[in-house]
């Protein structure tokens, strides 16, 4: 359902459920949450799907109908999801979520919690639990209006409508365009796994407006890092920073 691949300093998560449209059913959360807790050193994450076509259709809207009859699975349900998309945010390193194909409910949310999003040729957006008389988690909302806009996040959760990429580029729900968004996404993460792991690691704490990091910027002058940074410059070379 879900893979984890490390290779070098990149790790790539791939969502793997290609008959269900890369859904994911409560338990995919919780797995999800599980697999993204196993990466170690990589100083880069790519999200990705493997079915072609499709990033993901959201939350398994096969159990729904459970979720109507059961109220202890509803909890179980937004809590599962919450862990899914929370682990995502909570990597230390830069995530890249790679979108080919269509990305509709909850796997918009899911992209949200990455670092940056490059979206593909073939890229569809629509964010649709007002088409099922559902809401959309609080948090998922709050990350919405951060990334596009109370206006544009208004349009897209009160209209249920689609959007292409070009569209998603043009309000900000995706920060890069591509051909082939795995492609991109690859390339991406090479040049930020060049760049010294622990600055990239602050630079990500302090863009997610983490407070308390002035020691942490004094004190990288002192480091290992920026004493390489400083003779690659001044030999007029590329840093090495294994």
């Amino acid at each position: 359902m879900i893979h984890l691949l490390q290779d070098g300093p990149i790790a790539v998560v791939t969502l793997d459920r290609g008959a269900a449209r890369n859904a994911l059913p409560i338990a995919g959360w919780d797995t999800l949450a599980e697999t993204l807790g196993r990466i170690g050193d990589a100083r880069a994450v790519i999200l990705r799907s493997e079915a072609s076509g499709i990033f993901s259709a959201g939350a398994d809207i096969g159990e729904f109908a459970r979720l109507r009859d059961d109220p202890d699975l509803r909890v179980r349900f937004r809590q599962a999801m919450r862990a899914g998309i929370e682990a995502v945010a909570a990597l230390p390193m830069p995530v890249i979520a790679a979108i080919d194909g269509g990305c509709f409910g909850a796997a918009v949310a899911l992209t949200l919690a990455a670092d940056i999003r490059i979206a593909g040729d073939d890229a569809v957006f629509a964010i649709t639990p007002a088409r099922l008389g559902i809401g959309y988690p609080q948090a998922d909302v709050a990350r919405l209006v951060t990334q596009i806009g109370r206006g544009q996040a208004s349009r897209l959760l009160f209209t249920a409508e689609r959007i292409d990429a070009d569209a998603a580029a043009q309000i900000g729900l995706v920060e890069a365009r591509a051909q082939d968004a795995g492609a991109a996404a690859q390339a991406m993460a090479l040049r930020i796994a060049a760049n010294a792991p622990g600055a990239v690691r602050l630079l990500k704490r302090m863009v997610a407006g983490s407070s308390g990091l002035d020691a942490q910027f004094d004190a990288a002058f002192g480091g290992a890092e920026f004493a390489e940074g400083l003779r690659a410059f001044q030999d007029k070379r590329e840093a090495d920073f294994r």
